[in-house]
C-alpha cells in the first residue's frame, strides 16, 4: 500500500528528529543519517514503507557495547504483545534502552508491562504530533 505523501513527510521528520535527538545523547549517527533529504528517505524506504522498516540501532559513541532500539510500531495503539516482541528482541541482542515512537498512547496494559520491566529495561515512549504545519 501506498503511503500518501503527509504520511512520508511525517515519517521522515520524525526520523530527522530522533536521528538528532540520538546524536545529542551521544550515539553514533552520521551527519548524512540527520542531514538526508525527503527524497533520500523516499528512496531508501520508497512509498510503501511499513513504520517498522524505520527501525533503529545505535551504539554510544564511546562505548559500543552501550546499545539502543528505536522502534515504530505498525499499529496505532500498541498493546502488550508488541511490548513482549519488543523486550524479547532487546534480551536476545543485550540491549536494555529503546524508544517507542507511536502513533497514540499505549494501552493501559503496555503501560503497566513498562512499569513492571523498567528493573531490566529503560524504554521511553514518544507519541507522534499528527499535525504537520
Amino acid at each position: 500500500m501506498v503511503l500518501p505523501e503527509d504520511e512520508i513527510t511525517r515519517l521522515f521528520r520524525v526520523r530527522k528528529t530522533v536521528m538528532q535527538m540520538l546524536k545529542d545523547r551521544n550515539y553514533l549517527v552520521g551527519d548524512f543519517e540527520i542531514n538526508m533529504t525527503r527524497e533520500q528517505f523516499r528512496n531508501k524506504y520508497g512509498e510503501s514503507m511499513k513504520r517498522e522498516d524505520l527501525t533503529i540501532s545505535k551504539a554510544k559513541r564511546n562505548d559500543s557495547s552501550d546499545q539502543i532500539y528505536v522502534f515504530f510500531p505498525e499499529e496505532p495503539k500498541v498493546g502488550v504483545k508488541a511490548m513482549k516482541s519488543y523486550t524479547n528482541r532487546m534480551k536476545s541482542e543485550n540491549v536494555v534502552r529503546a524508544m517507542l515512537v507511536v502513533q497514540q498512547n499505549l494501552t493501559p496494559f503496555a503501560r503497566t508491562c513498562i512499569s513492571e520491566i523498567s528493573s531490566k529495561f529503560h524504554l521511553e515512549v514518544f507519541q507522534v504530533n499528527v499535525v504537520i504545519i
